[in-house]
Parts: structure tokens; sequence; C-alpha cells
């Protein structure tokens, strides 16, 4: 019978140590809404500029918007304060996944490109595409005058609109941009014709800018479901974050939300 030498048998009595240890440290690793509930807080990443959506007022600083008011509402079911965290939908997946945030709750659309790289709540809001152009502009009257030769089509790096519009025009061409202010000030100076938004920034956007007229299509565009993202992984916080949102759909919170910011025609059912 042949002897195993005792180095090798306190080598292999080490590994398997480590190995059980990193098991049960595995194990014990709490899970984000245990973390959230330690922290005696949730982070919630928003993007500041969404008007009726996670909105903060230049004047004010205050935020206001449904989804600061469902952040707030997540944050009383779960017994803890709530704490903003500023992005972007250039920076969202970033956020979530280098753990800057819990969650991200500002309507985020829901994309094949943003299901690789993070996780989703059943949607919450659903919108069409809109367009916003200048009053004076005589090139755009109707949706169907948007993709000809010569129209210019603004939208915003890292949003919905820029595979949907990148794979739907095919005579307009289309600036992707780094900020709304960009798009929008593209379209009021007339180097571009349109820019491409949702219902929320619309209504809100039409509100505030006496120069800008709304361009509705047609028929039905392309409807995006809207949802809270989180980091793939943790079927706890996401199971939590998903019984929130089936909760103030079902006992009308979220359509009390709805009505004060004037966003009923895009609930989701």
């Amino acid at each position: 019978m042949k002897t195993i030498p005792w180095a090798i048998l306190l080598t292999s009595f080490f590994c398997a140590t480590v190995a059980s240890a990193q098991t049960t440290a595995a194990v014990a690793q709490p899970n984000r809404l245990q973390r959230v509930q330690a922290a005696k807080a949730v982070r919630v990443c928003i993007w500041p500029d969404y008007y009726g959506i996670t909105y903060r007022n230049p004047k004010t600083q205050q935020l206001s918007g449904i989804d600061v008011d469902m952040a707030h509402a997540l944050a009383n079911d779960l017994g803890v304060k709530t704490e903003f965290v500023d992005s972007s939908f250039s920076k969202l997946a970033d956020d979530v996944t280098q753990n800057r945030c819990d969650v991200a709750m500002f309507a985020i659309g829901i994309t094949p490109q943003r299901q690789q790289r993070l996780r989703f709540t059943q949607p919450h809001l659903a919108s069409d595409i809109y367009a916003i152009t200048s009053k004076t502009n005589r090139r755009i009257k109707t949706w169907a005058d948007i993709d000809q030769p010569g129209a210019v089509v603004a939208i915003v790096k890292g949003t919905l609109h820029e595979p949907i519009m990148k794979d739907r025009l095919k005579k307009a061409r289309l600036v992707v941009l780094d900020t709304p202010n960009a798009r929008e000030q593209e379209v009021q100076s007339g180097r571009a014709d349109v820019f491409m938004t949702d219902y929320p920034f619309s209504q809100r956007f039409l509100f505030n800018a006496d120069w800008a007229r709304l361009v509705t299509p047609d028929t039905t565009y392309h409807i995006t479901s809207y949802a809270y993202a989180l980091a793939p992984g943790d079927d706890v916080w996401h199971a939590r974050l998903d019984k929130f949102v089936a909760d103030v759909k079902a006992d009308g919170r979220l359509q009390a939300a709805a009505k004060r910011h004037q966003l009923e025609p895009i609930l989701a059912h």
C-alpha cells in the first residue's frame, strides 16, 4: 500500500478547509434587501431631468414626478429612508451594476440591449414614441414628414430611442447627442428638425417651451414598457421589488401618482 506524504495530506486538508469557509461565507452573504434594511436606506438612481418622472426643479432643487413618489413609497414599505443618486440613461447600467444604487427608478424602457446587463421588475408604465419640432419648422407637419431626405432627427445617447431610430430611419439623418439640452437646442436653433421623446417628457416639455410643437404618430409606432432596473441575480431583492410594483398597482398608489403627474394615459396594466 502506497503511503501519501503528510505534506500532501496537510495541503489537501487546508484547501478543503478554505473551500468550506468560502462556501459558508457565500451562504452567509446578506442579500441586498438585508443590506438595505441594515443601512436603513434604499439608494435610488434617478435621472433628474425627466419631466413628470424624476425631475429636479432648477430653482427650488425639489424633486417631483411619479417615480419620486414611488421611491418614497418603496422606502416607506421597507421601513427605511430614501437616498436619491443622480444618474442618466448613458450611465444607468454602470451605476446599477457597480453598486452605486440599489435600484434605478426613472421609467426605464425595457430593451433587449438593457436586458443583457440589467434585470427588470414588471412594467408600471408604457409609452409610444413622440417627436418635438419647432412651431416655425416648415419641413415637419405630420409624422410622415420625419423620415424624409434632408430631415434631421436628434436623439440622446443611451436612451431607448437610439437603437429604435437607428433601425427605423431610412432617409432622414440621425444626430446622436450627449444631453437632452443639446438635443433641444438643436431643434430650437433649426439645426435639427425634430427630437424624439416619450409621452411624459413631451407633456412637461410642451408646458415649459412655448416655441415647441408636438408631432404624434398616425398609428402605433413603437410601444415600450417601462420598469425599475436592478443588478442581475439576487432573487430575493428582485422578488421584493416586483411585489412592490404589484402592490402599488393593486392598492391605487400608482394610479394616484399618475393622476397627480398627468400620466394616467401610459399606466401599464
